[in-house]
């Protein structure tokens, strides 16, 4: 499987997507969608969000040289400027009061958003609440109209083979209608905490991130989110949705409290392989090893213990590591469930009363580490500030999809650097590569206290072209 990975080269990509036949297990084909699309089209609205991008753009075709004499003169031209930077998306109404549902990628750092309702009316909306780590996110249309809403269905129920319809607006062009079948259930694409996607071959392509996929009776079983596009090529029949029932309950959440409620179990855990499952005299390698137990969580104090492999949690039986986490996360924070633990090469069984997991002390940890990748650092030797470069940038400009580097955010006037542009990447420092601001940093400072005076940058510019770039210290 790694190696048809490779071979494959893909690259995961965000979507901000006769006669009747019968058959014996299925409903009948119809022989037209028009009806049906015709009856939903109203419910799925057009997304656009806007930010502002601040950025300085050298209007010559060549730079001057630091300590050039035309420097100062020409510096003017290479101020800062601001532009308003738009992303469009999908979404559906579920509510007549004007909520819709769509992909908290969609809105991410937005500073206005509008939802356009049958491809012409316009209103403003704001932001509920959102859950990144699903990646969904709520709005609500400031109007005092009423909407026509669509409803959820059973995604469980859904089949491989079932027939789905997808309703956005892929590459702004609302209304679009595709169709197709759901290919396969269950799907772990390594995109989001709880990835458990349904996949479909119905056309989805950019801009489709957050629009319904319907079943045959109008009811919407998933959240368009995702494709598989080799070298961004677009779609190519590999989609992916949120399953309902899941999204359903943090949405629900997202409306009552602008937050999500998950259940905590306090527990680091890693997949029981073979060989693990041999030493253990396991039938074959299922469950979750449990490496750690978090103090003071529900965990510890139910007396699980590390090299615990939980095999059953809450009545569901935990077939693989990813399950264990899905599996709590559905789960009401304060009820009291069942685990059957193999330990000692014994079934035994524990009782726990779920905690918060927003409340613990690891999210908030893990929420920090999210947001420092948004947090400016000051390289004080270089009198630039740099943040980490991160997916949704690699994704936006349509970078290498395995770049890592940092973004300039700031360049001050004495700065050795100041011939680069607020918003270029820098890959590399004396062709080394670049993880992350806080080992650039470090990178820098080592160099410096080497002697180096000169140093070899690879960046990339505002338009994506790959350069190198020589600075010599003072």
């Amino acid at each position: 499987m790694k190696a048809y990975k490779k071979f494959i080269n893909f690259s995961l990509i965000l979507i901000l997507i006769s006669c009747p036949i019968s058959f014996s297990h299925s409903k009948t084909i119809p022989s037209s969608f028009a009806d049906l699309a015709e009856k939903l089209m109203p419910s799925v609205v057009n997304i656009s969000s806007t930010q502002t991008i601040k950025s300085t753009s050298n209007p010559f075709p060549f730079q001057f040289p630091p300590g050039s004499p035309f420097e100062d003169m020409f510096k003017e031209f290479n101020r800062p400027t601001e532009r308003k930077a738009t992303a469009l998306g999908s979404g559906f109404i579920i509510d007549k009061k004007g909520i819709v549902v769509t992909n908290s990628h969609v809105i991410q750092e937005a500073e206005d958003i509008i939802v356009s309702v049958n491809g012409s009316t316009e209103y403003k909306a704001k932001v509920l609440g959102k859950d990144p780590y699903m990646d969904l996110a709520v709005l609500q249309i400031e109007s005092d109209e009423e909407f026509k809403p669509v409803s959820f269905g059973d995604s469980d129920k859904a089949r491989v083979g079932d027939w789905v319809i997808a309703i956005g607006n892929p590459f702004g062009f609302g209304g679009t209608v595709t169709t197709g079948i759901i290919s396969s259930r269950n799907r772990d694409i390594g995109l989001t905490r709880y990835d458990d996607f349904i996949q479909t071959d119905a056309s989805i392509n950019v801009g489709n991130s957050g629009g319904p996929l319907f079943n045959l009776d109008g009811k919407v079983i998933g959240i368009n989110t995702a494709i598989i596009a080799p070298g961004s090529s677009g779609s190519i029949g590999i989609g992916f949705a949120i399953p309902s029932n899941p999204a359903s309950n943090v949405i629900e959440q997202l409306i009552k409290f602008g937050e999500t409620k998950r259940g905590w179990l306090g527990v680091r855990i890693q997949e029981v392989t073979k060989e693990i499952a041999e030493v253990e005299k396991l039938k074959k390698a299922e469950g979750a090893l449990v490496a750690s137990v978090a103090e003071n969580s529900p965990a510890s104090k139910a007396g699980i213990k590390a090299g615990d492999i939980i095999l059953e949690f809450d009545g569901k039986r935990v077939d693989t590591m990813r399950k264990l986490p899905k599996l709590v996360a559905q789960t009401a924070v304060g009820k009291r469930v069942g685990l059957k633990i193999w330990r000692n090469q014994k079934l035994i069984s524990k009782k726990v009363l779920l905690g918060r997991l927003e409340s613990s002390k690891e999210f908030k940890a893990e929420n920090k580490t999210e947001s420092e990748k948004f947090q400016d650092v000051e390289i004080t030797d270089l009198k630039i500030f740099v943040r980490n470069l991160n997916q949704d940038d690699i994704s936006k400009r349509e970078l290498p999809k395995n770049t890592t580097g940092v973004v300039v955010t700031k360049i001050l006037e004495d700065s050795p650097l100041r011939f680069l542009s607020i918003n270029d990447v820098i890959v590399e420092l004396q062709k080394q590569k670049i993880m992350n601001a806080k080992q650039f940093s470090k990178l820098v400072t080592d160099i410096i206290n080497k002697g180096e005076k000169t140093l070899l940058f690879a960046t990339y510019n505002e338009i994506n072209q790959r350069g190198y770039l020589t600075i010599k210290l003072n």
